[in-house]
């Protein structure tokens, strides 16, 4: 099984890329986010547990989401292997995936950063902001979520740094060029589905 984290600070991509790499390599995506809503509306203990979060306005535990992540990956036992979008977020929620990896007899194989210059970032973000209506999409709220991200991440992509697993990867590319460049370290792992 292999398994895959990709990084990628706001308007870096990494939707679009995910969407490639789940199809070009034929694995499972794990968004926190989706798998969030899926326990929600499901209304499954988990899902119960992470409400009473969410209507108080907090964020959901770390044992939670792992917990959610434990069981997506469990409905998936016949995986080729997963790709992690939007987790971990922090060094605790890194280590406890290996974790929870290590339990489930696998482990984290490649972390793939998107490295895309500030400038970049800001007109992808004013672009799509112009074209979604998305009202996040202002220069000032732009500028802190990516501050945001750098100032949470990096600690993030220094421990997978230490463990050899990291790898980053030029984004300020056309779609097409990034995936190529993704793909290349990925295939070192694991070959596209034919």
């Amino acid at each position: 099984m292999f398994n895959l984290v990709l990084f990628g600070p706001p308007g870096s991509g990494k939707g679009t890329q995910s969407e490639n790499i789940v199809k070009t390599y034929n694995l499972e995506h794990i968004s926190t986010g989706d798998l969030l809503r899926s326990e929600v509306s499901r209304a499954t203990p988990l899902g119960v547990e992470a409400q009473k979060y969410m209507d108080q306005g907090l964020l959901v535990p770390d044992e939670v989401v792992i917990g959610m992540i434990s069981s997506k990956i469990d409905e998936s036992a016949d995986a080729r292997g997963f790709i992690f979008d939007g987790f971990p977020r922090t060094r605790a929620q890194a280590e406890a995936l290996d974790k929870l990896l290590e339990f489930k007899n696998t482990k984290i194989d490649l972390v793939l950063a998107l490295d895309v210059s500030e400038a970049e970032l800001t007109k992808r973000l004013i672009g799509r902001g112009l074209t979604s209506g998305r009202s996040d999409d202002t220069e000032d709220v732009i500028v802190k979520r990516i501050k945001e991200y750098r100032s949470k991440t990096e600690p993030v992509a220094s421990y997978y740094d230490a463990h050899g697993k990291l790898e980053t990867v030029q984004g300020n590319h056309p779609v097409e060029e990034t995936f190529k460049l993704l793909s290349k370290n990925i295939n070192k792992y694991l070959l596209p589905v034919a």
